[in-house]
């Protein structure tokens, strides 16, 4: 019998499953302290889910209670579905069923956590990594000192405003004070344990694992919410602490772990120090599990040389998702920096990673984001032109960039606006009024400085999206807040010869093709998984037609 008991609640309702890896992370830090912890996942009873809910409390009152939110949306634009009521609807049963305090995290409640807050009602958040200030609340609470007391926790103090504990100074005398993060400790993972993250059952309904090998990013990529919502600096792991959980999500029948890393090459040295250590477990050890081991990875074209390509094939990576995002070198100036606003890579780096893997048969996909600033049908064209020409195993494509408050572009969107006009490309479908936004220094609040960005000034979901007005569309889509930008949709497919359809992922509206290349709820990948696939979802993706149509 622990000191308490502390529920982590899965909201997520999407399909296929990703296993929730951060109630892992909770779990680890509040048992080791010596907190009771059971989680409450009703990621596959979605659709009873309030059963599951009144089942469980009707048993239990716990200390404390906390919900991850890992996505708000789709943040696909071309099918802009938000989460966050059935988010709200789940926390506010809880809160019917419990006098238990709910405090929210995750990386998509890190995105706009002080609206997120203040829109689910509850008295504590998390913004980024949370093991240790969660250990710190209940502690707190148990003893009934202050939450006040918890370096970095988010207070509501009701009426729209929203409260940051302190951190602490981060060095005293050469050590940490208190850091958000547990660095050196193996998370435990678990499978078929009642009340606990079943990995290898989201394994078998969702075809991957999760490995985080750091945290955290020191770059400033003008579309990305990480380094806000979890560090802007690599916090890595202790390498033994990484490769125990690999192996021993391996024992347990996961053979195909995705890096969950903002990007796996970066901070090279220490992804190196994570593969070596691999290869020598699965080299001295005729019985380890890690010989079983599938490694997919996120990747940017550098640091990326062939001592890392080697160890990747070593330790039996299966797949590489490398992101180039763009070939124009006019758009990735401003776009693709470090974190002191400097390039760091040029399209003949993508030739050259691509070239290096051929060397192995290692399969490939490349990601484009078209639509962002400066984008017009040119540049468009060249992109797909030159990605094309890669010849790898998947080239996929998406046009329009989600704009939240903290990634570069939303601050620079609203900077733009001013709280007076409109810029030309902000869009949504749900606008019913032109998407003026404010930059911070004109909100009252924090909360009201985020909310804009997923809420409109009546309240209801307005996701915030940019498409690049300089491509070729009507007057009319350009002028409505809610175009739909159909036309270059079209013209993007018109660029792809149809003998390389079955490579390519493209975003689609109602009418142009049966595909569908959005993860939440997608037909194939739920067949793939029906089927028993497991692995990265565009691996199969050239297969699919065969796939579907011998499951038919």
């Amino acid at each position: 019998m622990g000191k308490a008991l502390v529920t982590l609640v899965n909201p997520n309702l999407v399909h296929p499953p990703i296993t929730p890896y951060a109630l892992d992370i909770l779990t680890t830090s509040l048992e080791s302290d010596g907190f009771d912890v059971e989680v409450v996942d009703l990621t596959f009873r979605r659709d009873d889910w309030w059963a599951v809910l009144r089942e469980y409390f009707a048993e239990r009152e716990p200390l404390l209670v906390g919900v991850t939110v890992r996505n708000t949306d789709t943040i696909y634009a071309q099918q802009q579905r938000v989460f966050l009521d059935d988010h709200r609807a789940i926390i506010a049963e809880i809160k019917a069923l419990t006098g238990a305090p709910v405090v929210a995290g995750g990386v998509g409640f890190s995105s706009m956590p002080f609206a997120l807050l203040d829109f689910f009602d509850i008295p504590f958040g998390v913004k980024g990594p949370g093991e240790n200030i969660i250990v710190r609340l209940a502690n707190a609470l148990l003893s009934g000192e202050s939450p006040e007391t918890v370096p970095g926790l988010l207070l509501n103090r009701g009426g729209g405003q929203v409260e940051r504990m302190a951190l602490p100074a981060a060095v005293r005398r050469g050590k940490p004070t208190f850091s958000p993060l547990n660095t050196m400790t193996r998370y435990t993972r678990r499978s078929g344990v009642a009340l606990k993250v079943d990995n290898l059952r989201y394994y078998r309904g969702g075809g991957l694992g999760n490995i985080l090998t750091k945290n955290g990013c020191a770059y400033a990529c003008a579309h990305c919410v990480e380094p806000d919502a979890k560090g802007t600096h690599f916090t890595r792991r202790a390498v033994d602490a990484v490769v125990d959980e690999m192996e021993l999500l391996c024992a347990q029948g996961v053979y195909d772990l995705h890096t969950t890393d903002s990007e796996f090459n970066l901070a090279i040295a220490h992804s190196k120090a994570v593969l070596a250590e691999v290869i020598r477990r699965r080299d001295t050890d005729p019985a380890s599990p890690l010989r079983q081991l599938r490694l997919w990875i996120y990747a940017q074209p550098t640091p990326f040389d062939e001592e890392l390509l080697d160890l990747l094939v070593q330790a039996g990576c299966a797949g590489i998702n490398l992101a180039p995002d763009h070939v124009s070198e006019d758009l990735l100036d401003d776009w693709k920096v470090t974190g002191r606003g400097r390039r760091y890579y040029s399209f003949e780096d993508v030739r050259r990673v691509v070239g290096l893997t051929k060397q192995y048969d290692l399969p490939v996909m490349v990601e484009v984001l078209l639509g962002m600033p400066g984008e017009t049908l040119e540049t468009m064209t060249e992109a797909v032109r030159e990605t094309l020409a890669l010849d790898v195993t998947v080239a996929g494509y998406s046009l329009g960039i989600r704009a939240f408050p903290y990634s570069p572009l939303g601050i620079q969107l609203a900077q733009q606006c001013d709280g007076r006009q409109t810029v030309p490309g902000l869009q949504s479908d749900t606008a019913t009024e032109p998407i003026i936004l404010k930059p911070r220094t004109q909100c009252a609040s924090v909360v009201e400085y985020e909310r804009q960005f997923v809420f409109d000034s009546a309240g209801r979901f307005r996701p915030v999206y940019y498409l690049s007005p300089l491509l070729p569309e009507d007057p009319e889509t350009l002028a409505a807040p809610n175009g739909r930008w159909a036309r270059s949709v079209q013209l993007l497919w018109d660029l792809v010869p149809e003998s390389e359809y079955y490579r390519v992922m493209l975003p689609t509206l109602p009418g142009i093709t049966e595909d569908d290349n959005n993860y939440a709820d997608n037909p194939f990948l739920l067949k793939l998984i029906q089927l028993g696939y497991t692995g990265a979802f565009w691996s199969h993706w050239p297969q699919r037609h065969e796939i579907m149509h011998g499951a038919a």
